[in-house]
């Protein structure tokens, strides 16, 4: 497990809703990979196969074994999974030795999409930032989000990079 000094659990209210936001645990990877999957611009890179599941648990591992990073599971009352996201602090020289953090795969259950719940998780991310000492928080998002874009901006987040990938 991580060596976070800050205990990962806490209550996040969207909707006059109450989730359970905590740190993932190994028997949540394959509900946090079909949370992902369900995502119509990803589905196809994901499988489920016994080969695809232990490729899955050891990406959790090396994930969870990194005090940089932090994965995330939102739950919903009973314990379906809500959202999900994964959280990596960087520290750089640059912005004057400045710790950001980098926020990636976040993913709201479609039927909870609108209910406020990806606000309160990115909320409470930026509250983590903060209480981890982070200056800068940064994230993508794929250029056909439209939506997605429009939610971050809401969240005071500016479109101020052009991205570049490179598949090895």
């Amino acid at each position: 497990m991580t060596s976070d000094p800050l205990p990962i659990s806490d209550t996040l209210h969207a909707s006059g809703d109450a989730f359970t936001l905590r740190r993932a645990r190994p028997d949540d990877v394959e509900a946090l990979v079909r949370l992902i999957a369900a995502d119509s611009l990803r589905a196809a890179e994901f499988g489920f196969t016994d080969a695809d599941l232990a490729s899955y648990a050891r990406a959790f591992q090396a994930i969870d074994a990194d005090p940089a990073q932090l994965l995330v599971i939102v739950e919903r009352d009973g314990g379906e999974p809500a959202g999900t996201m994964q959280l990596t602090f960087i520290p750089g020289l640059s912005r004057g030795g400045a710790t950001r953090l980098q926020i990636e795969a976040v993913r709201v259950a479609d039927d909870l999409r609108g209910r406020g719940v990806g606000s309160a998780m990115i909320r409470w991310a930026l509250d983590h930032a903060r209480e981890r000492g982070a200056r800068l928080v940064q994230l993508t998002s794929d250029a056909r989000r439209d939506d997605a874009h429009r939610f971050y901006e809401r969240l005071g987040f500016e479109a101020s990079h052009v991205g570049f990938k490179l598949y090895v």
